[in-house]
């Protein structure tokens, strides 16, 4: 059987009856539009995650910029975020006319390095927004404290991590806000966009879910500008059922990650992903480090094996064209986001993965390192 970089069929089949039901249930109603879907899914994953307060959005990057709007961020503020990470994170702030600050990564997570974020804050800063990348939680005590210190926001990228923890409590539920995406890949992804913000505080709710909703309570009485972003009901019904399954799914990942440790553990030529010792990491991506130049070697070698695999992200965000300009974002010192940009891997991981497979896709990786022919797939 061929090897996916994602598997998205067998989830769907190992719980097919589930979600056609949920499915069907939908069409029956014939609530496309915030049907109960969506406030059944809403309050579901409100009591997963222990916060009082979910709003389904349209997407993931919706969810950042609906939050930046709820807390006021726009023209002249700057939020300081990781440049080693997707462009959405950045990208929102600049559609609400705020100025992106990009600070370094610790090189054992790839997550905010708060020792490189004090520097960067001045009087624009209005938020930190940590990203927790690739499954594990940015170190968020650290980050905390430096947000209560200089009376800033905290909102947490929780896209790739959701069902991970820090000290115990769910990522995304730490700061001021969290946000959420359910692209399909994700580890609770759905069978199409979808995303959704959270918080403890009421009242930043209440404007959340105006803005989301044309900035009104009340249809055809809007109160402050918004967007359009809504949770399809569609696909509020999957995500309710997978939701039930989520914890399985991260656990699965971990036995995989686990798998993948134990075939690189005496592999000088490659770092394999850190768990810091903080938190429960849900392996969203299996990261490694291809040491010494020898990267594209072995990616040459996986394609020739026919084994997929990625590189996120091979163009961090402060050398991308849009954020390259003078004016569009400033930065720190970035040596260890650069160095990291240069030596990331990742390898198929998901909840279908079996051993098997597992064991060809290091054994391609030790090839390329030790300067094998590739076999024939």
């Amino acid at each position: 059987m061929s090897i996916q970089m994602v598997d998205l069929r067998g989830p769907y089949r190992a719980i097919q009856e589930e979600i056609d039901a949920a499915i069907q249930a939908v069409l029956d109603a014939t609530q496309f539009i915030k049907g109960p879907a969506v406030g059944q899914f809403e309050s579901d994953l409100a009591g997963y995650l222990g916060v009082p307060h979910v709003i389904g959005v349209g997407n993931g990057t919706d969810a950042l910029q609906i939050a930046y709007m709820a807390l006021g961020i726009g023209p002249g503020d700057e939020i300081i975020t990781p440049a080693f990470t997707f462009i959405a994170t950045a990208e929102a702030a600049a559609l609400v006319g705020a100025t992106p600050v990009f600070a370094d990564i610790d090189p054992a997570t790839f997550t905010l390095d708060p020792a490189h974020v004090e520097a960067l804050i001045t009087p624009r800063t209005r938020a930190i927004v940590p990203v927790h990348l690739f499954g594990q939680s940015a170190d968020m005590d650290p980050i905390l404290d430096l947000a209560h210190r200089h009376g800033l926001a905290v909102i947490e990228d929780n896209a790739q991590a959701i069902g991970a923890t820090y000290r115990g409590a769910k990522t995304g539920t730490l700061g001021t806000a969290g946000c959420l995406s359910f692209f399909p890949s994700k580890n609770l992804g759905a069978f199409g966009d979808g995303g959704a913000v959270l918080t403890r505080d009421a009242a930043l709710a209440e404007r959340m879910r105006m803005i989301a909703n044309h900035g009104g309570r009340h249809k055809y009485f809007n109160e402050i500008v918004g967007v359009n972003s809504r949770l399809d009901t569609l696909q509020a019904a999957v995500l309710g059922v997978k939701l039930r399954h989520l914890d399985a799914y991260n656990e699965a990942r971990r036995a995989a990650a686990d798998r993948y440790d134990a075939l690189f553990a005496d592999e000088p030529g490659v770092v394999t992903p850190v768990r810091a010792a903080y938190g429960t990491h849900v392996f969203h991506q299996y990261t490694l480090r291809i040491r010494d130049g020898r990267r594209d070697a072995v990616q040459a070698h996986l394609k020739a094996r026919g084994i997929p695999h990625a590189i996120y992200y091979p163009v961090p965000l402060h050398r991308l064209p849009v954020f390259a300009a003078e004016g569009r974002a400033r930065h720190g010192d970035l040596r260890e986001t650069e160095r990291a940009a240069a030596e990331v891997l990742s390898l198929p991981m998901h909840t279908e993965l079996t051993a098997d497979q597992q064991e060809r896709i290091a054994a391609a990786v030790r090839e390329a390192l030790h300067g094998q022919a590739a076999r024939p797939v």
